[in-house]
């Protein structure tokens, strides 16, 4: 069963048909005709009290003795069915932060994860009817479809491609957002956007996983580095070779040799002035 729109008039007529009941009913209680007169006003406090007052981005859920008669969306204030109970509740848009979530990620590492829900209610019905709490409801499954995707990646790729946690926060928060509107759909709750908040490797690990990290930079450093000399040395003996000063082999490799270290090394070179001959 869905939502469905309850019967509902301007509440301001109930109002009015209280204020007359109310008022004959003195009117025949002060002639003594007190029968009457009781009814009418009987039947003018079942008017008013059937009137219900719905806010802006608010709704009223109407049920007649355990039967569910609709929903009111409107704001404003209406007249509904006599004896009839309603149940308010929000159709604003809310959002739920998760604690941080200890889980293991697909390689085993274990990582720290949090996320941030953002999402409204638009089925009054499921969401009141179909779970025992829709607010609890949203909380457990949010927590549950979040340690679901982050078993699935990596924290990491270090030597590979594919999706990781840390490099895919985008593709990673649009597959849980989809994983969270198949589960939330059952509660009548629309899951508008979902976000990483919190994502870290664990204190147990964090100290190992940052060496391996600073080693994977300095070594992918040093390879552009490297790269970039031989372009450099390469160049230089095109130059050379180019204006005329052709150099032997052992000298070639003496100079690349030289050329090299001073370009590759992490220090400043110290000129070395050779006087004499390599021969």
């Amino acid at each position: 069963m869905k939502e469905t729109k309850a019967w509902s008039i301007n509440g301001f007529l109930g109002i009015l048909l209280f204020i007359i009941g109310g008022g004959f009913g003195i009117l025949l209680l002060t002639q003594e005709r007190f029968v009457p007169g009781v009814i009418l006003i009987v039947l003018g406090l079942i008017f008013v009290s059937t009137i219900t007052a719905v806010q802006p981005n608010e709704a009223s859920v109407i049920t007649f003795f355990g039967s569910y008669l609709g929903t009111i969306r409107k704001s404003g204030l209406w007249l509904i069915v006599p004896f009839s109970t309603r149940k308010k509740i929000s159709l604003r848009v809310r959002n739920f932060n998760s604690v941080k979530l200890k889980v293991n990620d697909i390689e085993g590492n274990p990582i720290e994860i949090a996320a941030v829900v953002v999402f409204k209610v638009v089925d009054t019905y499921k969401a009141l009817f179909d779970v025992d709490s829709y607010e609890k409801f949203v909380e457990i499954q949010s927590e549950t479809a979040l340690r679901h995707v982050a078993s699935k990646y990596p924290y990491d790729r270090f030597d590979s491609d594919g999706y990781s946690l840390r490099g895919n926060a985008d593709e990673v928060a649009a597959e849980l957002s989809l994983e969270l509107q198949q589960r939330l759909s059952v509660a009548g709750v629309e899951v508008m956007e979902s976000r990483l908040t919190h994502l870290a490797y664990s204190t147990e690990i964090a100290s190992s996983m940052l060496q391996r990290q600073q080693a994977s930079a300095i070594l992918s450093a040093r390879q552009i580095i490297v790269d970039g000399a031989v372009g450099m040395v390469q160049m230089a003996i095109n130059r050379l070779e180019a204006e005329g000063l052709h150099l032997d082999e052992e000298r070639k490799a003496a100079m690349i040799n030289n050329l090299l270290v001073a370009i590759v090394s992490d220090r400043s070179a110290s000129p070395v002035i050779n006087t004499g001959t390599l021969y």
